[in-house]
């Protein structure tokens, strides 16, 4: 399934976001740095999720397994 990244000209350069990972925010001068920047935040922001899922997931009985969306 793709995903959406939406960039908006400013003044500065571009702001950009994913839609469908809130929190996956990021700017840069150029188009071409604010795609990289957010491919950044994106990695980031489902770093911290994991990080967050498994925190709160401790000592628990849960069965993890991949997961993969389809087109």
């Amino acid at each position: 399934m793709p995903h959406t990244a939406v960039y908006q000209k400013v003044a500065e350069g571009y702001i950009a976001f994913v839609e469908e990972f809130p929190g996956a925010n990021t700017q840069g001068e150029t188009l071409d740095e604010a795609r990289a920047n957010l491919m950044e935040a994106v990695a980031m922001v489902m770093e911290a999720n994991r990080y967050l899922a498994e925190e709160s997931l401790k000592g628990l009985d849960i069965i993890r397994e991949p997961f993969l969306l389809a087109a």
